[in-house]
Formats: structure tokens, sequence, C-alpha cells
């Protein structure tokens, strides 16, 4: 994704990066307000830790991928392949605000609330209508497009991912502040108590 060179930094300094841009798939669009950040070898907590895999080589690979996997056999989770070829980083996409095609999203989840809609890895990638026949998608030329936020001046806030035992203190989760989309953290229940959480529920 040549055009996007910021795509092309360590892991963690991408993935504020993201927040306010926009993931397009046919009629829906959907702006991020929430993303975690996984690197390589050096992190516990990352699909890439013990290196390439039949399901991670992807994020050693063309920083611009769509990178999809599936979570507790069920849900679709979706990420951003960052960084240099070779050297392991992705953004799991975590929460956005519906910005377009509410009508279509509304017919993938009926009776929530617009602030759930999209709040959370696995109902993102359903508003959206993306499954796992889209993991390797090109983010530049579609048909799931990433949109290049406005302004670069996004205020964010960051703490640690959820969920996660191994490198449960890295500071990686970054969110909007204020935004109600942005998800409840959960804590893994062996990790360490962490606080700079978002008052969200």
């Amino acid at each position: 994704m040549s055009d996007w060179p910021d795509l092309l930094g360590p892991v963690e300094e991408v993935a504020p990066r993201l927040l306010g841009a926009v993931l397009r798939h046919g009629p829906v669009a959907v702006r991020l307000v929430e993303v975690e950040a996984y690197g390589g070898s050096d992190d516990p907590g990352s699909h890439a830790f013990r290196g390439p895999t039949p399901r991670s080589s992807i994020m050693f690979g063309q920083a611009g991928r769509l990178y999809c996997y599936l979570s507790y056999g069920m849900h679709v989770c979706l990420n951003v392949v960052v960084g240099h070829e070779g050297e392991a980083g992705a953004v799991l996409l975590r929460a956005g605000e519906v910005v377009d095609g509410h009508d279509e999203v509304r017919t993938r989840r009926p009776g929530a609330r617009e602030r759930d809609l999209a709040r959370g890895p696995a109902l993102l990638s359903r508003a959206l209508g993306i499954d796992l026949a889209s993991n390797g998608a090109d983010l530049a030329s579609g048909p799931v497009r990433l949109e290049r936020r406005a302004s670069t001046d996004t205020a964010y806030a960051a703490g640690p991912r959820v969920g996660l035992r191994g490198a449960a203190d890295r500071p990686w989760r970054f969110w909007v502040p204020g935004s109600p989309q942005v998800s409840a953290y959960r804590r893994h229940p062996r990790a360490p108590d962490l606080a700079n959480q978002p008052d969200v529920s």
C-alpha cells in the first residue's frame, strides 16, 4: 500500500494513526474509534509470537492487507497488516461508528442500539458484512477499502489490550476518548488489575 506510507512504522505507532480512518465494504462504512496493536516475536499476545504459521503468515507480509481470523470458532476479527515485509505486525480493529449504510447494518444487527452497531471486533465485522473470504484483501483497491482520515491530529487514549494474559500490561490499545462506541475493557482473569481504562459499560 505505497500510497499510505505511515502504515510502515512500528505497530504501536501505526495503530493510533488508524483512529478516525474509515473502513468501507459495499454500502457500509465505519469510522474506527478503537484499535489494538500486535507485534511479532517480542509480543506474547500476538499470533505471530512463535513465527509464521498458516494463520499468521499474512502478518509478515505486505502492509495494507486485511487479516481476518476466527475467534472462539465463531467470530470474525479484522486486522490491518502494518510494518515492513518480514516483520510481523497487525492492528486489530475493535470498534467503530457507522457513518454510511445504516439501513443495511440494521438488517444485520436488528434491535441493536446505535452505539452497539459496530462495538467490539465481532460486531464490527458483522456490521460491515465481512467474512473470512476477505482474508488477504488489498485495502487500497477493495472490495474492502481503508480510507485515510481527513486529519492527523485525532486525540486518543491508550491502555492495556483486552483479555490478554501475556504482555497484559503493554499499553497497545488505543481509543477515541468520549466515543460511545468504544468497547468495555475486559482483563484476563490471571492478568494484573490495570488502570487507565475508558469509563464505558
